[in-house]
């Protein structure tokens, strides 16, 4: 045989065997998947709720018009500590101060008319007693000449007479008692018209008092809404007066954060929490929560759900409440913050990361089983996290992580805990210590329990930029 043809014979074989190796090594290295792993670690958990809001002291008054004027005077400015009861402001006040000192000279008319009722009702009853005196005098009088009278001892003329006298003195008694009940009457009169201009004099002094405008608290003038020169206009019905200007306490500031419906069953009252405030970067404010809200508030119009009778299925909030321990000085009303409340804690807490959590149907898992037959793959032992609420067994989402043994990934349920910034809380499922998948988010969403993987875990790298 030629040489050549020896050395093709020899260059065939060797392209034939490596062709059958390759084959070989592709059809071993089929149905295997590379992953990311993790281990099973002990570690302190936080959990943490993050709300959004803004700065607002516990305590602040809006102060409204309470009456109808053009404001001469505004005595403070923005930014002014005032005390309870100094003046903040005032109306035009012309026309309530005449009106005060026309009830004041009616309210001492209407007393001197009492007074003279007084007078004339003392007058009545005196003359009332004289006349029963004399009454009483010629009763006696007409009773001894009735006696006299029929012993014939006075003639009829002076018996007639005494008999006209004990009739006059009736008759005067008479009119003596209706002049008092008439006195009486005007007297009650007199005190009536003195009380109903008391309370026109009242009325008067409050509309009065309502052209002066005082602190109702004691804090700062955050916001001033009017100038000099403007009507104000009280408020009337559903209507409020006009807005003037808001007085706030600073001495206890707080803020005010609206929490997402799905974190607002894990705040309680006196949670600590720690506020970052825009307008102070850099620096963390500890407080604690004092007021958790009950209604929801709808995201888009801040409406509470009770004032809206349309059905939404829109995110909602909670409104939570967190007092600051130490305010620093210069806290405005309306600064924005921000607020991470604490909900629970754990120490030395079996943890896995949140990416190696998966979900799976019991169906799915049930199926995986049975494909393979005599070899684990899924454990289902442990009581599933579900959501089936009475529904189709089969369609149970079951939560749980792919743990790594003899090179294969079999899922296991967990039972979870707490939720830290990166990692959550395992109760049950696994141990310390165990592989777990951890990645790729692609080969987690698609991973079948059973599959081979193959442990990457090197920092992959960044595409190059093209130049």
């Amino acid at each position: 045989m030629a040489k050549w043809k020896k050395i093709t014979l020899v260059v065939l074989g060797v392209i034939v065997l490596g062709v059958i190796v390759l084959v070989s090594v592709q059809q071993a290295k089929k149905g295997i998947v590379t992953v990311q792993t993790g281990k099973v670690v002990r570690q302190d958990l936080t959990s943490v709720v993050t709300a959004s809001g803004e700065i607002k002291p516990k305590t602040y008054t809006n102060v409204l018009g309470e009456g109808f004027g053009k404001i001469v005077e505004i005595a403070v400015k923005e930014g002014d500590q005032v005390q309870r009861g100094d003046i903040l402001l005032r109306l035009e006040s012309t026309q309530p101060a005449a009106d005060v000192e026309a009830q004041r000279a009616a309210l001492n008319s209407a007393e001197a008319t009492v007074k003279s009722a007084e007078a004339n009702d003392r007058s009545a009853q005196a003359d009332l007693a004289q006349r029963r005196a004399d009454f009483e005098r010629a009763r006696f009088d007409w009773d001894r000449a009735e006696g006299l009278f029929k012993e014939g001892l006075i003639p009829k003329q002076e018996h007639d007479a005494r008999r006209a006298g004990f009739e006059s003195a009736s008759a005067a008694v008479e009119a003596a008692s209706a002049r008092v009940q008439q006195t009486r009457a005007e007297l009650d009169r007199a005190r009536s018209q003195l009380e109903q201009t008391r309370a026109v004099l009242t009325r008067a002094r409050d509309v009065l008092r309502k052209t002066t405008y005082t602190a109702p608290i004691s804090g700062v003038v955050t916001y001033i809404a009017v100038r000099v020169g403007e009507n104000v206009v009280m408020g009337i019905q559903n209507s409020p007066g006009s807005y003037l200007m808001t007085i706030s306490d600073m001495s206890e500031v707080t803020t005010e954060v609206k929490v997402d419906e799905t974190d607002i069953v894990n705040v309680k009252m006196g949670l600590p929490a720690e506020v970052t405030i825009d307008a102070f970067p850099g620096k963390t404010f500890q407080g604690r929560v004092t007021e958790v809200g009950t209604q929801a508030v709808l995201r888009t119009s801040g409406l509470a759900t009770s004032q809206t009778t349309a059905t939404s299925q829109e995110a909602k909030d909670f409104k939570v409440v967190v007092t600051l321990d130490n305010p620093p000085a210069g806290l405005r009303p309306g600064l924005s913050c921000t607020a991470k409340i604490t909900t629970a804690e754990r120490q030395k807490a079996l943890a896995i990361p949140l990416q190696a959590l998966a979900v799976r149907t019991r169906k799915d898992l049930e199926e995986t089983a049975k494909e393979n037959k005599g070899r684990s793959s899924v454990t289902l032992a442990a009581k599933p996290q579900s959501g089936s609420g009475g529904k189709d067994p089969a369609k149970e989402e079951i939560q749980g992580v792919f743990v790594v043994r003899n090179n294969r990934a079999e899922f296991v349920p967990v039972k979870t805990g707490i939720t830290g910034l990166t990692d959550i809380e395992v109760l049950e499922g696994v141990q310390e210590g165990d592989e777990i998948v951890t990645g790729s988010y692609r080969v987690l969403r698609t991973l079948r329990p059973g599959t081979r993987v193959k442990v990457d875990n090197r920092t992959p790298e960044r595409a190059q930029e093209n130049p």
